[in-house]
Order: C-alpha cells, then sequence, then structure tokens
C-alpha cells in the first residue's frame, strides 16, 4: 500500500471518530477493498491517530486560529478530518516534509469534498506552516 492509501485510509477514520465518536481501522478496512495494509501502514495509521488524541485541543486550536472568517462548527466534517491529519503530520511526524501534508490534504479535499476545499484547506495548512516558520526563525535569533 502506497503512504497516499495510508493516509486515506487514516483520513477516514478521523471522520469516524468525529462522526461516531471512536475509530475502527479494523471496520474501515473491512469497508475498503483493494488494500492490502503492511505493518508499516498500521503503524502510520495508529500513530497519527494516538498523536490527535493526545494533542486534538492543539490541533483544533490552529484550525481555529487559521480558519479566518470562519466558525470551528461550520468547517464540513470532512474537511476538518483532512485538516486535523495534516496538522498532526506536520506538527508531530517529523519523517514527513510539511509541503508533502498541505499537499497530501488537497488531494484528500479534491477527492472526497467540495469544489473549494483544496484552497481552504490549503490556506489553513500554508498559514500554520508560515507561522512556525516565524516561530523557529524567532526562537534561532
Amino acid at each position: 500500500m502506497a503512504r497516499r492509501d495510508a493516509r486515506e485510509i487514516a483520513m477516514k477514520l478521523f471522520y469516524q471518530k468525529e462522526l461516531a465518536g471512536e475509530a475502527d481501522i479494523d471496520a474501515v478496512l473491512a469497508i475498503e477493498t483493494g488494500y492490502s495494509i503492511s505493518k508499516r501502514d498500521t503503524e502510520y495509521i495508529e500513530d497519527v491517530l494516538k498523536k490527535f488524541k493526545e494533542n486534538a485541543n492543539e490541533i483544533d486550536n490552529y484550525i481555529k486560529r487559521f480558519a479566518k472568517d470562519w466558525s470551528f462548527s461550520r468547517i464540513a466534517r470532512v474537511d476538518l478530518s483532512i485538516l486535523r491529519l495534516a496538522i498532526c503530520e506536520i506538527l508531530y511526524c517529523d519523517d514527513i516534509p510539511a509541503c508533502v501534508s498541505i499537499n497530501e490534504g488537497i488531494e484528500l479535499a479534491k477527492k472526497y469534498s467540495g469544489e473549494k476545499a483544496g484552497k481552504f484547506i490549503n490556506g489553513i495548512l500554508g498559514s500554520l506552516v508560515r507561522s512556525l516558520q516565524l516561530v523557529t526563525e524567532e526562537r534561532n535569533k
């Protein structure tokens, strides 16, 4: 399985958790056909779910901060799931470049959300990364 497929499953689990209050990897995999999931992919999925659970408030606060002119409750649940996954990767997955997380978030939005969702997600994630870069630059001075 490609990382993109594992990321897609992770996003669906974030979405399932948002709707049902829990995420069941086996249930999602049972619905999905054509996926052969490796141990590495399972570890990635479990890792991002765990990292989100541990840091949900911080991740959601970043979304609230950078979703200009949007109330948190108005953000589509699928977009919220994509944002949570991408921000989790940006903040806590050092092996994944931020630009990859942003691009993959945009691609997930194109596939699963509305026409303008890709731009919305790109805007939030881009603002987050620029903000993090400014903080890093300030610390290094």
